[in-house]
């Protein structure tokens, strides 16, 4: 059944109700035309729940806005959605691009810090976020009384005497539901072993990040990256106000899964009784990154699965960590983003993880 405006009804129910489906729920496919941003493909998705997102086949299919009922559940910077044509790869310039939004992927390469590993350079967290897919293929499809929408596209990163990587990547959501799914498929096309870092940046923001919201996660145990996350490691788990000259703080997480392999973590606001999980793999993303930055303008919480550390690829080959794509290899991640959209559900979430870290 499906659930909408809290009444369940079936396909039948629905279907005589309206006169097409985009009525209530769909998908809209255009494209950017303003500034740097022009001809940046993009599609919006409506659930019919209330929650609303914005996936950018022009660059790296991530998902650059999203919202709940009208309130905006993601942190967005200045830049707006960059077009790939302005990428710069050096240094820090990944940053004049980086519009945050709901999701951000980083990699296939390289992760986290600008680093020069066995002579050749890279800047920060990679290119694949400004690579535009091909192969787009936008539709949507009813099994029994169940409505899927989809959006499914290839990024490759490539190069002539380089890397040959190649990510397929399916975003899906069903009608009447508040989460979405992500399902990547990462092949190394190449015919020598590639390092592969790759990492989802989940930049959660205001109203849902505010003095009222605290951090839930399955952590068994927290270590702050530098001095500056040290000083505030007590509070990693609670968020202050827009704060003049505040510096970031990045705390590594070892988590602890459930029997099936998943890790849940979610920031609930119990002021607005909304929260936002995201649930993974850890066998398919080891790490977990917490980006907390609470300056003014910059005010946002990053959370990140990864299979890496965010020091660079250097350090991620000095510490023996460097993960590699055998040729011919594929990696899988499957990931969930969703909302807990009541108090009830908000306890019911604390309670689970309370529950898996006592064992």
């Amino acid at each position: 059944m499906i659930n909408l405006y809290g009444k369940p009804m079936n396909r039948n129910d629905l279907m005589r109700r309206v006169g097409d489906i985009s009525q209530v729920a769909g998908m809209r496919h255009y494209q950017l035309f303003e500034g740097n941003e022009r001809d940046v493909e993009a599609v919006d998705f409506r659930t019919g729940s209330g929650f609303n997102f914005t996936v950018l086949i022009g660059r790296g299919m991530d998902i650059a806005a999203a919202e709940y009922r009208g309130i905006p559940l993601c942190w967005r910077s200045t830049t707006g959605e960059v077009h790939s044509a302005y990428y710069e790869p050096q240094g820090m310039g990944w940053l004049r691009g980086f519009y945050g939004g709901l999701l951000t992927t980083c990699g296939m390469s390289t992760v986290g810090a600008p680093s020069e590993d066995e002579g050749e350079t890279f800047g920060l967290h990679g290119r694949v976020s400004h690579i535009p897919a091909r192969n787009v293929w936008i539709d949507s499809k009813w099994e029994g009384n169940s409505h899927t929408l989809w959006v499914q596209g290839k990024i490759r990163e490539t190069s002539m005497f380089g890397v040959d990587l190649c990510l397929t990547r399916r975003i899906w959501a069903k009608m009447g539901e508040s989460k979405l799914h992500i399902y990547d498929i990462v092949e190394n096309l190449g015919y020598e072993a590639a390092p592969h870092m790759y990492l989802y940046h989940i930049n959660i923001g205001y109203p849902l990040l505010d003095e009222t919201a605290r951090l839930i996660a399955p952590s068994n145990h927290v270590q702050p990256r530098d001095a500056v996350a040290t000083a505030g490691i007590d509070d990693y788990t609670r968020f202050q106000p827009p704060t003049p000259g505040y510096r970031e703080q990045v705390f590594y997480h070892e988590m602890i899964a459930d029997k099936d392999d998943h890790v849940c973590v979610a920031v609930v606001n119990p002021e607005l009784e909304l929260g936002l999980y995201v649930r993974y793999h850890q066998s398919q993303m080891p790490r977990f990154v917490q980006w907390k930055m609470m300056g003014e303008g910059t005010y946002v919480l990053g959370l990140e699965p990864s299979n890496a550390w965010v020091e660079g690829r250097a350090k991620e080959r000095e510490r023996g960590t460097l993960q590699y794509l055998e040729a011919g290899g594929r990696r899988h991640y499957e990931t969930e983003i969703g909302l807990l959209t009541y108090k009830e559900e908000i306890l019911e979430f604390e309670e689970s993880i309370a529950e898996l870290k006592s064992h």
